[in-house]
């Protein structure tokens, strides 16, 4: 049963932000069709079984009320964390009494709420975490706050931030605020990420590469290291990727021949070339933390396509389906249209057919991905029926996907 019993739910995904800006936690949205029961105590030992220790926590949260009552009067301080909101809390007296039970047994719950509800006190030491959704007040509130120890006016009457350390933050729309919850406050994670105003701060520039991956890379080539290691890191800094295959696409070079692959790139161009390039890139380089979120959720789908389109030992396929994800959000990286960004690469025509047409082998499984990031979890049960995609399956590569990711506390904090 518990090779099957992920064919029998439907799921999405959410990544949380520690300080260093990289992945805590993954919220993983759990639904279920109301006609076919899940056996719960299968569904943990699956998830158990495909979750590695060094792995980010992984939260649950479950969308049918029944699935979370199973998962309360089943779960153990080994499984994983379960999310748990106060409107079904207060509204349904034996999911509360399961609760008590499940933090008996060591089971990590996470409370939920609406913007400005915190948990009562009775019942805020029963769980590990909250997940807390500030009102608009309370954050113009932590706003003033963080410009205020920013400024470090010491004459002014201090204020309280609503944000309190070692708890979870949702939907924070703003950079500033972002940089408060999680440097000044020690909050635990952010749900999320405020990608478009992190972006907005760089409307009348250019985004560079990440200088830690050029640094890496350039310490990979002077250690001599396997070109798979090499070809690794420079895909996963997706502005630099595209900068690479612009640039042994270019006319200096002279080449008799395009390039669509990273990997063959890599060969052509040789180390020394390589090296003398990313130290060109090295002045101009980001250092800005903040971009980091948005790079890890270009390679997360990335991967992830890689996952769902299985290719077996077809390596250069694999390569192929990876840097159509890569690319798949570049232009948000760029600042322009994707069909501009795009038509400086001569890329397979399958890559072309599915970010500029939503056509061609590739599409169903970067529309599924897509929908995969999202809480909407019926509408990725959609999509794999329409493309004669197996569900489970699916889970399946998502799991192993996010379960790939190692997971790095920030300050030392651990879960």
């Amino acid at each position: 049963m518990a090779q099957t019993v992920l064919g029998n739910i439907f799921l999405g995904y959410q990544l949380l932000w520690n300080q260093l800006r990289q992945p805590a936690a993954v919220r993983l949205f759990v639904d279920a069709d109301a006609a076919v029961p899940v056996d719960a105590q299968h569904l943990l030992a699956a998830l158990r079984e495909q979750w590695p220790e060094q792995a980010p926590v992984l939260l649950l949260e479950i969308h049918s009320v029944s699935l979370l009552n199973d998962i309360l009067e089943h779960g153990t301080a080994s499984d994983p964390w379960v999310q748990v909101p106060e409107a079904w809390l207060v509204s349904d007296a034996a999911l509360a009494q399961r609760v008590h039970q499940a933090h008996h047994r060591g089971l990590k719950l996470v409370w939920c709420g609406a913007p400005g509800q915190r948990p009562e006190p009775a019942i805020s030491e029963i769980f590990h975490k909250s997940i807390i959704n500030l009102t608009a007040e309370e954050a113009l509130l932590g706003l003033r706050a963080s410009l205020q120890k920013h400024d470090d006016q010491d004459s002014a009457a201090p204020l309280n931030s609503p944000v309190v350390p070692g708890q979870i933050y949702e939907a924070i729309g703003n950079r500033a605020l972002a940089e408060h919850c999680l440097d000044q406050q020690g909050a635990w994670a952010l749900t999320g990420w405020p990608v478009e105003d992190v972006l907005h701060g760089y409307r009348q520039q250019l985004i560079q590469p990440g200088q830690t991956a050029i640094v890496r890379l350039v310490e990979a080539i002077d250690a001599d290291v396997a070109l798979d290691t090499i070809e690794l890191i420079l895909s996963e800094e997706p502005v630099l990727a595209y900068l690479f295959l612009r640039y042994v696409n270019s006319a200096g070079l002279g080449l008799r021949n395009e390039v669509e692959s990273i990997r063959r790139g890599l060969m052509v161009l040789g180390y020394s070339v390589l090296k003398a390039w990313l130290l060109e890139q090295l002045p101009h380089a980001a250092s800005d933390l903040n971009l980091q979120p948005v790079r890890t959720t270009l390679v997360t789908r990335a991967h992830l396509m890689e996952h769902l389109l299985d290719a077996g030992d077809e390596d250069d396929l694999r390569r192929e389906v990876y840097l159509c994800g890569l690319l798949s959000q570049i232009d948000v990286l760029l600042g322009e249209p994707l069909a501009t960004s795009l038509e400086r690469l001569p890329l397979p025509e399958r890559i072309q057919a599915a970010l500029l047409q939503n056509d061609g082998p590739y599409a169903p499984y970067l529309a599924i991905a897509a929908a995969l990031e999202s809480p909407n979890t019926r509408a990725t049960h959609t999509l794999c029926h329409e493309h004669q995609i197996d569900m489970e399956e699916v889970n399946r590569a998502l799991l192993r996907t996010l379960s790939a990711m190692l997971a790095r506390p920030a300050r030392g904090l651990l879960a």
